[in-house]
């Protein structure tokens, strides 16, 4: 394997032609053992396929949530009663519920904040809606929400078709209704045109189609794409409850004034709720923000244990490249006598040996990445997320493998460059 190439190699005092020729030379004898070099560069491409491709697919999780949660505004925050934990001695735990937000509530906060802020009131009519069209009906489980005029640019909802409520409908409460995409789906065959101006029946009551929104795709909230939305003022009236409890979401124009706003609005609800100045908040205050931060700390530890699990395949690939590398000195030995004799040093040896072990490596890793990023990207794409190049995980890649190739090239290599002149060329 040498014999052309020895006298070169290893007489040239040009060091840069030297490591070509090593290069060079570490690329025919991989070559020469062709299935055994493809066999561990297999090996090597699924454990940085799992590393690359999970990562970047979690990364694409964190942004399609991102990207959902969004939906309530990057500056916004909700304003919600408080719900507390109280253990009892005999019976466990109870969970002790503050008073509803009244709609009264909600309205003067309103009145009051909406010069500071855009403020929406909505309320969670019905959990348990059942939507039908002629002779077709969806479950019963269907989310109803009342919302008002702020609660579509706030909660950043699109429309397929249609409109949205107009300010008359909205004052007199008419019944009138925005359809999520896929009860178009059970109720139209998914045509959004064929939806618009036909009458709908939700628990009987008859409502008209006036917009169809555009779908959320998959994403943590599973009921995004089969939400109803009427007027806040129909769903007082046709879905009264003794004592509604509505939502409150503020979005503050910038980031920058986000936390001022959040303690302004505390001390209106204060107000607003007759709330002593020894009393605790009997509401709190939600920022999307806040989720986002809560889901990216936990799927550190999801990253930790997928990092975890495709070291241990790489591990694996690592020791199965050294023992492949141990046997190749064995085959060797006369071959790395006749170098010697022809003066080869025991670095041109060392350099040999370490140039073939991470060839391996960094050939199947580059083979992993490119196959790791399409994989996790396809994930990216179902969430409804866009493309990722997630540069992080491609440069963690070619660092792994950088490492492994060390790791299992350093004593073979050693080990050959030790190897005494006579003893090798007496080998057979």
């Amino acid at each position: 394997m040498y014999r052309h190439v020895l006298p070169e190699l290893f007489v040239n005092e040009d060091h840069l032609m030297s490591y070509l020729e090593i290069f060079r030379l570490a690329l025919s004898n991989l070559r020469a053992n062709l299935m055994r070099t493809i066999l561990t560069m297999i090996i090597i491409t699924l454990g940085i396929t799992a590393l690359v491709g999970i990562l970047t697919s979690i990364d694409g999780i964190i942004y399609s949530m991102n990207k959902n949660f969004s939906s309530l505004g990057a500056n916004s925050f909700s304003i919600e009663r408080k719900f507390k934990n109280l253990r009892g001695q005999r019976r466990g735990v109870k969970r002790m519920e503050a008073p509803v937000i009244s709609y009264e509530q909600a309205r003067k906060f309103k009145k009051v904040f909406e010069n500071k802020a855009l403020v929406s009131v909505s309320y969670a009519a019905s959990s348990s809606g059942l939507i039908k069209y002629l002779d077709r009906k969806t479950n019963p489980t269907i989310q109803i929400r009342g919302v008002d005029e702020n609660y579509f640019t706030i909660s950043g909802l699109d429309l397929a078709e249609g409109r949205f409520f107009s300010m008359q409908e909205l004052e007199y409460g008419l019944d009138k209704v925005i359809l999520g995409s896929d009860l178009v789906k059970t109720l139209f065959d998914g045509k959004d045109a064929d939806a618009i101006a036909k009458t709908v029946s939700i628990n009987d009551q008859k409502y008209e189609v006036v917009g169809v929104l555009k779908s959320k795709g998959a994403s943590i909230n599973e009921g995004a794409d089969k939400r109803v939305l009427i007027t806040l003022e129909s769903s007082r009236i046709d879905f009264g409850k003794k004592d509604p409890d509505f939502d409150i979401i503020v979005a503050s124009p910038t980031t920058e004034v986000t936390e001022s706003l959040i303690s302004e609005a505390i001390g209106e609800m204060r107000v607003i709720r007759a709330l002593r100045s020894y009393e605790t908040n009997d509401f709190e205050m939600t920022t999307s923000d806040g989720l986002i931060s809560f889901l990216k700390e936990n799927t550190t530890k999801i990253r930790a244990a997928t990092i975890a699990i495709a070291l241990l395949t790489l591990l694996g690939a690592a020791i199965g490249l050294m023992n492949i590398m141990l046997v190749s000195v064995t085959e060797r030995t006369r071959e790395i006598g006749i170098a010697k004799a022809l003066g080869a040093t025991r670095k041109n040896i060392l350099d040999l040996f370490m140039t073939e072990a991470m060839l391996i490596c960094q050939i199947g890793g580059l083979i992993g990445i490119l196959v790791g990023i399409p994989i996790g990207n396809l994930v990216t794409l179902w969430l409804g997320g866009d493309f990722l190049i997630p540069w992080a995980w491609i440069i963690l890649g070619f660092v792994v493998c950088t490492l492994v190739g060390v790791f299992s090239g350093i004593y073979p290599a050693r080990k050959a460059s030790a190897l005494d002149p006579v003893e090798s060329l007496r080998f057979e």
